[in-house]
């Protein structure tokens, strides 16, 4: 049983919903964490996770590049949400310092909302970073959370940090890229530390990024790091499981 641990499936990125869950099935996926980007989102994630009991999880939140016009209606609005439903965890949400015109400050007073709200409810978070690695850590020590580090693709130094906080990396397609050096973290830290993603419909693996992603390439990025540690692909499959189970109150 394979699990994919961010997924973006919903309307806005699929017309062809039942066809990529079929296939997804077909590839042994048989449970997607299925994370939102806005309040709208997380309403239809929700929605999806009810249709598809058991099989689509609904993660819920607000991505760092949606924090212009977010105001204190979203947040009772994403807080209701979350009382009322069965929900996963809180994502995806962070920090996103890489496009010009960033508001640094708006930025980390959402994602500090975010972990209130996921320490508050007891939940774990999927937090995005990118070019904002020492302020997502620096704000991630004042939380007792647990969670996945999504989309990782950093330096052995920072993937130990994150880790003796208590945080699974979040593997994808990007493993899998030339001149990617991901592989030789991996190596280091073990497969007790690492979770696998799609983070669909972007970062399709190799051999097929001309396609969009989709779920069942899931399997493809654990092939691909299975062969290139040498470990038995079923040993590595069951070792992601127990994984996700030390931080998810989901049965695997």
């Amino acid at each position: 049983m394979l699990v994919d641990t961010h997924a973006h499936v919903y309307k806005e990125n699929y017309e062809n919903l039942e066809e990529v869950l079929k296939n997804a099935k077909e590839k042994n996926v048989l449970k997607i964490f299925n994370c939102a980007e806005n309040v709208k989102t997380s309403m239809e994630i929700i929605s999806l996770s009810k249709k598809y009991n058991d099989f689509l999880y609904a993660i819920v939140g607000i991505h760092p590049e949606n924090v212009d016009g977010i105001n204190k209606k979203d947040l009772l609005v994403l807080e209701k949400l979350i009382k009322e439903n069965k929900i996963l965890g809180i994502g995806e949400i962070g920090l996103d310092y890489h496009y010009e015109g960033f508001d640094k400050e708006k930025q980390i007073k959402l994602f500090e909302k975010m972990l209130d709200l996921a320490t508050t409810y007891n939940l774990p978070v999927i937090v995005h970073s990118r070019d904002a690695t020492l302020d997502t850590i620096n704000i991630l020590k004042k939380y007792n959370l647990k969670g996945i580090i999504h989309c990782f693709n950093g330096s052995l130094e920072i993937a130990r940090e994150y880790i003796k906080m208590g945080y699974l990396l979040g593997i994808n397609g990007i493993v899998t890229f030339k001149n990617c050096k991901l592989i030789e973290v991996i190596k280091e830290i073990g497969i007790n530390n690492i979770v696998f993603e799609t983070d669909c419909p972007f970062l399709t693996p190799e051999p097929y990024r001309k396609y969009k992603n989709e779920p069942k390439y899931i399997y493809d990025t654990m092939k691909f790091v299975s062969d290139s540690l040498k470990i038995d692909f079923r040993e590595l499959e069951i070792t992601v499981l127990s994984n996700i189970k030390r931080v998810f109150n989901i049965d695997l």
